[in-house]
């Protein structure tokens, strides 16, 4: 950090500086910093996705969702294919209860990225929060195709999947 800050002493308008920056305290888990540095990158170059996404995660990280959720949405005007964008955007939109919103979000990463088991783990989750017990089984069951062993364990004690949990088809899938 002392090196960004050295070269921001002689450059301050050096976006790149205060990107890395950022990135450099948000690993630090110093995240009201890295947000600061983030927009200091932003206020210099406003269509830096990558700051905005992280800035995201960051928020996200704090728990301030409607924030993360609208420094997603300007990361995905300037790169609509950012899957990752899209997957911690259902995130959030998933833990701020707002679960149709969620999954449309995770449609669009799996549009991109159509192999991610996280996103089929998280649609499998909002669904069976929602009672949908066939979407949330073909969900969860491309998950577990994807990676049997994480995602079985994860599923056998998520309680997003209690109203699920007794129809024999999860019993299977969780069985193996």
């Amino acid at each position: 950090i002392a090196s960004y800050d050295k070269a921001l002493e002689i450059k301050p308008d050096l976006h790149e500086a205060w990107y890395n920056r950022g990135n450099a305290l948000g690993n630090l888990g110093r995240l009201e910093e890295a947000i600061a540095s983030y927009d200091k990158a932003l206020e210099i170059k406003p269509d830096l996705h990558e700051a905005w996404y992280n800035r995201g995660n960051a928020l996200g990280n704090l728990g301030r969702l409607e924030e993360a959720i609208a420094s997603y949405d300007k990361a995905l005007e300037i790169k609509p294919d950012l899957h990752e964008a899209w997957y911690n955007r259902g995130n959030a939109l998933d833990d701020l209860g707002r679960l149709e919103e969620a999954i449309a979000s995770y449609d669009k990463a799996l549009e991109i990225k159509p192999d991610d088991p996280s996103a089929f783990y998280n649609k499998a989750c909002c669904y069976a929060l929602h009672g949908q017990v066939d979407s949330s089984i073909q969900n969860l069951q491309r998950a577990i195709d994807l990676n049997p062993d994480k995602y079985r364990e994860m599923a056998k004690t998520d309680s997003d999947f209690d109203k699920v949990r007794s129809d024999v088809r999860f019993q299977e899938l969780i069985q193996g």
